[in-house]
């Protein structure tokens, strides 16, 4: 019973702070600052004494913070069960809190230049900071509900860049040194930005480009329109249950 007690506690105090916890609002706080504060290394262009400490005790925080949260799961998950661990395992949350932890592989590998890119994975901190954040967890609310909506506008761009990728490449072959290239013109003219570093010279290149620039114009509407409108009946929901 004392052990279950305990256990309720730890989950009380790692979960988002309710009004008069002060040990859940301290670990937020300690949780916020050594985020920010383990993304000061993104901000050097090399590792000195000074980031190693860093990366060693934000590590040390997150590994303590991750191991309490898996502990826990079954109060997160709802339900008793070994499944409940596992399953929490695999949440998008729980998955960056462990690609967090994988920089400090890069700190003590003896060859650095073949898993440098480990370092960029210090990033992921920053979406810890959607615990803490009611705002952002109303955001991640609203992801939650249209993602199958996001999905599927996303799958369409990705065929219309490649259609228009293998057209492009095929009408002007000698614009491009490889196919990655059309499909970097691609996704450049249909987010209708224009770099203007490749361009068709051919009329028919130009029509395709035009049309790209125009379905780029649906394509931002589409996703924004979607989100606008459930964020507005995500804060109304909130505001409804709160007057209750």
């Amino acid at each position: 019973m004392e052990n279950n007690t305990f256990k309720k506690r730890v989950y009380e105090v790692i979960e988002v702070s309710s009004i008069g916890d002060k040990s859940s609002r301290a670990y937020d706080l300690l949780m916020t600052t050594a985020v920010i504060v383990g993304l000061i290394p993104l901000t050097l262009k090399k590792d000195n004494s000074f980031t190693v400490w860093i990366e060693i005790l934000t590590t040390f925080i997150f590994s303590i913070d991750y191991v309490s949260r898996i502990c826990t799961a079954d109060y997160k998950m709802g339900y008793k069960s070994f499944k409940a661990y596992i399953a929490y395992i695999f949440t998008p949350l729980a998955i960056f809190d462990f690609l967090s932890l994988v920089p400090i592989i890069y700190l003590f590998s003896p060859v650095k230049s073949a898993i440098g890119l480990l370092r960029l994975f210090r990033v992921f901190r920053v979406l810890k900071l959607i615990r803490y954040s009611k705002t952002a967890v109303v955001i991640a609310n609203v992801l939650r509900k249209v993602k199958k909506q996001l999905l599927a506008v996303l799958i369409l761009i990705v065929i219309y860049i490649f259609v228009s990728a293998m057209l492009i490449f095929q009408l002007e072959p000698d614009l491009f040194n490889s196919f990655f290239d059309a499909i970097y013109w691609a996704t450049i003219s249909i987010t209708t930005i224009g770099y203007g570093d490749i361009y068709p010279t051919t009329n028919v290149g130009r029509l395709i480009t035009m049309v790209s620039a125009l379905m780029g114009v649906a394509v931002i509407a589409l996703p924004s329109g979607m989100i606008t409108a459930a964020y507005i009946g995500e804060v109304s929901r909130k505001k409804s249950k709160y007057e209750l």
